[in-house]
């Protein structure tokens, strides 16, 4: 899954390093400022008579370093944004383009609805997982190493707190993580059926009302809602026990820190201006195991929807070109030889058995049967959107097989039993069947059709647009 993904990161694998970079360099400004905050009490302050020429040195190059550390922050947003943001394109684009390659085979092992919500709620929530793992992913463990060792550097007794803090915290929170991520599993797969019932619902809204449906719709929808609703509360129910846990853990070590450190002081073990820097750290650390925590989540969320993205990616199509594609078609002639046909190997009856027919170039013929008798599977398997399970479908001599698919549906003209208008103009749904038609070729097809009329009596004719499945104009 993860090698899958990782390819789509391409052209923006310049910005993906340097996301993690700024954010170094804004960590690293963020660590020294606590110490030169101690220098400052300790060296500045604590002394006698105070020395302002080292609290005005020290605090110049406190304001270099906080703008410093500003500066890789919006820089470390800005090429985070535009690697997540691409990364989202890619793996939109790299779903979108495997599922032109699909055969109508794996086509039916994915819902429309679920291949939307791949295409949409997926990627999003994968796209926001990047910017995390770059940006936070990156800043949290960064700054809590970094401040770790800081804080050792100043005093490993009262440091050693923090360390017990990290270890308990990060067990509790791999339990919650873990936890809630089968409910993730679950959840995108509700969100499948709640999509296909309002795809459904809008694509069909004149029968719907025409049959005054709409209570039925209306509880049927708020079946599919209810389920994703009672998937996230209980996955969101798991991850609301991580922000007590942390509140309880920060509170915990800033008493500990104080009580330790107010008694060191008081021995001489320890300056203010260290237990200062050592609370700095303490905040530091905690806010990062909290920045950590809300990556693990936004991990949680998304690992569910990078593996269903990754599927997609990953699936290969049944019907693949031979390795020399024969790139024309003799003539128009098809032959049957012993042809079986099963949608599903693992099916107990084929749809087709033992099929023979041989139709010559020129020849019209007519296949009648009954509902369900695979009249469609027949002439499906002509132009190779099936592979037929045993024996041998010829097109113009030719095994359907050996041919350059593109090649071979080009050579066949195909009137769907249902009827499907795409967005954009008439114009442009005309030439699904040549790209290159003119457009007298078009005005032609639609004499021949008898569409002529209906269209010169739209206000923009042939360039008027059509909504998609055509609701804008007559049934």
């Amino acid at each position: 899954m993860l090698k899958t993904l990782g390819r789509q990161i391409k052209e923006f694998l310049g910005a993906t390093i340097a996301t993690p970079c700024f954010m170094l360099l804004e960590v690293l400004m963020e660590t020294v400022i606590p110490l030169m905050m101690s220098s400052i009490i300790d060296d500045g302050v604590n002394v006698p008579g105070g020395d302002i020429h080292h609290i005005c040195v020290v605090g110049v190059w406190m304001v270099a370093a906080a703008g410093i550390g500003l500066f890789a922050g919006i820089m470390g947003g800005k090429y985070g944004a535009y690697a997540s943001a691409g990364f989202a394109r890619n793996l939109r684009k790299a779903m979108f383009g495997n599922i032109q390659t699909y055969s109508f085979s794996n086509i039916d092992k994915y819902s429309t609805a679920g291949l939307v919500t791949r295409l949409t709620t997926d990627v999003t929530n994968v796209q926001n997982s990047y910017m995390m793992v770059l940006r936070m992913g990156t800043r949290a463990p960064a700054s809590l190493i970094c401040a770790m060792v800081a804080a050792f550097l100043v005093n490993a007794r009262v440091a050693s707190i923090y360390l017990a803090a990290v270890i308990v915290l990060s067990g509790i929170l791999g339990v919650i993580m873990v936890q809630a991520h089968k409910y993730f599993n679950i959840v995108f797969r509700k969100y499948d059926d709640l999509n296909a019932s309002v795809q459904e619902n809008v694509s069909a809204i004149r029968v719907v009302k025409a049959y005054v449906r709409e209570e039925y719709e209306t509880n049927k929808f708020a079946r599919a809602s209810a389920k994703v609703y009672n998937m996230f509360v209980k996955a969101e129910s798991i991850l609301a026990f991580n922000m007590p846990v942390m509140m309880i853990t920060v509170y915990t070590c800033i008493l500990l820190i104080s009580w330790v450190g107010s008694h060191m002081i008081v021995a001489g073990n320890l300056t203010t201006g260290n237990l200062m820097s050592l609370l700095a750290y303490c905040m530091n650390i905690l806010m990062s195991l909290m920045m950590l925590s809300m990556v693990f989540v936004m991990i949680s969320i998304s690992m569910a929807s990078a593996e269903r993205i990754a599927e997609v990616i990953d699936e290969t199509s049944d019907l693949q070109n031979p390795p020399q594609p024969v790139t024309e078609v003799a003539d128009g002639s098809i032959a049957f030889q012993n042809v079986s046909f099963r949608y599903k190997k693992e099916s107990s009856e084929p749809v087709l058995k033992d099929i023979n027919l041989t139709i010559r170039s020129g020849e019209t013929i007519g296949i009648i049967g009954g509902t369900g008798s695979a009249k469609t599977s027949l002439v499906s398997l002509s132009s190779r959107l099936y592979d037929a399970t045993e024996g041998t479908v010829a097109v113009g001599g030719v095994d359907v097989k050996e041919y350059d698919m593109e090649v071979l549906r080009n050579q066949v003209s195909v009137v769907l039993q249902k009827n499907t208008l795409f967005s954009g103009t008439i114009y442009e749904n005309l030439r699904w069947g040549d790209k290159e038609a003119s457009d007298e070729d078009c005005q032609r097809a639609c004499r021949l059709a008898c569409a002529e009329e209906f269209i010169e009596r739209l206000p923009q004719k042939y360039d008027t647009y059509i909504e998609q499945g055509g609701t804008n104009v007559s049934g």
